[in-house]
């Protein structure tokens, strides 16, 4: 908490950004984006999340075949999306595969009655050159959960376009070993132009795109391709015009919670309830580090 004060002292825009979250949030009236979905109350078989997609960027990159809508999430970080979506529910007809450790670390705060669990973070999924999960592995357990349960919805968490980048412009002009690119960057502590970032995380977006595609192809039933929040990379929030890096929660301009809504019809499947799962813990602070989440 001292660590959090100093910061916020020394970096003036840290209070502006806090200034910004208290306008959206009305003042704390809002703990999420009142203007967001409901993940649930929307009709698929398979729900595809690209962690820290917006729409615009999905829009200019997209190569899979479908109807392309966009929807406004009630969330502009994981956590906010996990606690206004998922926390507290009955979801026994839900299998969640995610390469994203965010809902294991808050648990206490955003667990559900899932039919299953399936950390693709854990050893055998991890891949410890790029310090994340990669698509092709994420993938490959989302095909996997779909023939295990074939009458279960899939919630699948992919954790790219998000920090690490994969892909030339990243190995070639990013030093990765700084993982809070995002708090970095705000708090002038590195230096990166926004060209050079914009195009890392189009490349990412890029080498993720196919994967999904391959699991949209595997799969029975309508599936969906969404993103959880959005992201920023140098543009200014309102009514503070600070320019912003990352996904902050509590910010809810267009480019945090205007995310893709791609619809790829199937023939339907035929759902049914499961008894609910109880989740291994494990320790998760290095996957969370090594992702570039900070307390």
């Amino acid at each position: 908490m001292i660590e959090k004060l100093r910061r916020v002292i020394l970096t003036p825009k840290l209070i502006g950004r806090g200034l910004n979250r208290l306008y959206h949030r009305r003042g704390g009236l809002y703990e999420y984006n009142p203007a967001g979905i409901d993940i649930f109350s929307e009709d698929w078989d398979n729900c595809l999340i690209l962690d820290a997609c917006p729409y615009s960027l999905f829009e200019q990159q997209n190569t899979i075949d479908g109807r392309l809508e966009s929807r406004t999430s009630r969330a502009s970080a994981t956590v906010e999306f996990l606690e206004s979506n998922i926390a507290g529910r009955d979801l026994r007809d839900v299998v969640y595969i995610t390469a994203n450790p965010q809902y294991e670390r808050n648990h206490d705060r955003v667990s559900a009655d899932f039919h299953e669990v399936i950390r693709v973070y854990d050893d055998q999924g991890w891949n410890d050159d790029v310090r994340t999960v990669l698509p092709s592995t994420m993938t490959d357990a989302v095909i996997e959960a779909g023939e295990k349960y074939p009458n279960k919805r899939l919630l699948a968490h992919y954790i790219q376009p998000h920090y690490p980048f994969l892909g030339e412009t990243a190995e070639q002009n990013l030093h990765q070993d700084s993982l809070a690119i995002w708090r970095f960057l705000i708090e002038g502590e590195l230096d990166y132009s926004d060209e050079i970032l914009r195009q890392a995380f189009i490349e990412t977006l890029d080498i993720a795109l196919p994967e999904v595609k391959r699991a949209i192809d595997s799969l029975e039933g309508k599936t969906v391709v969404t993103a959880d929040h959005g992201q920023i990379i140098g543009e200014r929030a309102y009514p503070i015009p600070i320019r912003e890096y990352g996904h902050p929660r509590g910010i809810y301009i267009p480019e945090l919670v205007n995310v893709p809504w791609l619809i790829c019809d199937g023939d339907r499947k035929t759902i049914t309830e499961g008894e609910p799962s109880q989740i291994d813990m494990t320790d998760v602070t290095e996957r969370l580090r090594d992702l570039g989440y900070t307390e």
